[in-house]
């Protein structure tokens, strides 16, 4: 048995439960694939992209769902030495990417305001444009369950808002794509685990301020997401639960005890205060 195919096997096997399990839940309680559907699986080359890719070639040889899959690799400006590790361990891996190239890194070295977010959003459109060229109506990423309970505390934490990772996103710039995230359910120490099961290093995002660290897992140099990653892993020891209660915060949302919400994608807002003096009445009302 080659390699490739051992890793392939032990994510049906030994993973079966923690990895491809949540991986086809994710899939499923979400809707994500339809056929006819032509996916652009997403390679970064760290460790979550191409556990995905893998994900995805076990559901084109198991799954019943009748879709198109390519694996687009991205450079943005990774020096040779983390360009040639996506390369090598996709060519390990029997991934077929397409890497295509692009100048992001420089664009983004330029800038002094929040570069990371620019550079993400400058990543997700070449990604869609790419993905278009290929007749692809949806991109995959990578993201996992710690990345979807990271964001709803950073958003409360440092934004001052609710707000979550969402499976599945329409694109509002590039017409008829999708954006969906099948590894929702999957932990990182899951994937962690199975990339040390069999040995196999990845490099990390690789920017202009990490790119020394080829062989990193989730560095990030004191960065805010790195800051949530510790703080909920101390939180852990104390309750092991705290993992889903974050989660599931995005989906138990009360709207009576919210003090004010909106919806951008709707144009609208609310505030208690809107219907209080209102409401206090029928209550007065009712009494009388």
């Amino acid at each position: 048995m080659e390699k490739y195919q051992e890793i392939e096997r032990s994510i049906i096997t030994n993973y079966r439960k923690t990895i491809w399990t949540k991986f086809i839940k994710s899939i499923q309680e979400y809707d994500m694939i339809q056929d006819g559907d032509k996916i652009a699986v997403c390679i970064s080359g760290g460790k979550d992209s191409m556990l995905l890719a893998k994900c995805f070639q076990e559901l084109k040889k198991h799954g019943k769902i009748n879709f198109e899959v390519i694996f687009l690799s991205m450079n943005p400006g990774y020096n040779e030495i983390n360009k040639q590790k996506v390369i090598s361990n996709a060519k390990l891996l029997n991934i077929p990417i397409e890497m295509f190239e692009t100048k992001i890194f420089d664009t983004v070295a330029k800038i002094d305001s929040h570069p990371c977010y620019v550079c993400a959003r400058m990543r997700r459109g070449y990604l869609y444009e790419k993905a278009k060229q290929y007749g692809c109506n949806k991109i995959a990423l990578g993201h996992h369950f710690d990345d979807v309970i990271e964001t709803i505390l950073m958003g409360m934490l440092y934004g001052a808002q609710m707000q979550t990772m969402m499976p599945k996103v329409i694109s509002t710039s590039h017409p008829g794509m999708e954006l969906i995230r099948p590894l929702y359910y999957v932990k990182e120490a899951s994937i962690i685990a199975w990339k040390e099961k069999h040995d196999l290093q990845f490099i990390q995002c690789a920017c202009r301020f990490t790119e020394h660290c080829t062989m990193c897992d989730n560095g990030g140099g004191g960065s805010k997401r790195e800051e949530i990653k510790k703080l909920i892993k101390r939180l852990r020891q104390t309750y092991d639960r705290i993992d889903m209660n974050i989660f599931r915060s995005a989906q138990n949302v009360n709207l009576d005890t919210i003090i004010s919400y909106r919806s951008q994608k709707y144009g609208t807002s609310k505030h208690f205060l809107d219907s209080y003096n209102e409401e206090l009445e029928k209550m007065k009302n009712l009494n009388n």
